[in-house]
């Protein structure tokens, strides 16, 4: 996907989706490998609540490779993952 496409999908119903997914693709994405980039691409699939619960660490996605792209974007948007 494009990053024009990309960033379009960054475009949530939630204004608080809005402000940890935008800022996470301009910021980190680039930097992400490959692997990482093609996670968050179907991070973007996944439904608002969802999302909205992963990041605010009311639960964790039950797909290992989900996890890893959340505690990604945690870990750059200052949604720090507990340890």
């Amino acid at each position: 996907m494009d990053l024009k496409r990309l960033r379009w999908a960054t475009r949530r119903g939630m204004l608080e989706l809005d402000l940890v997914l935008l800022p996470f693709l301009e910021n980190v994405f680039p930097s992400l490998s490959d692997d990482h980039k093609v996670l968050f691409e179907t991070l973007l699939t996944c439904e608002d609540q969802e999302l909205f619960n992963w990041f605010l660490k009311k639960g964790n996605p039950e797909d290992p490779d989900m996890k890893i792209i959340v505690d990604i974007i945690r870990a750059n948007t200052g949604l720090q993952p507990d340890n």
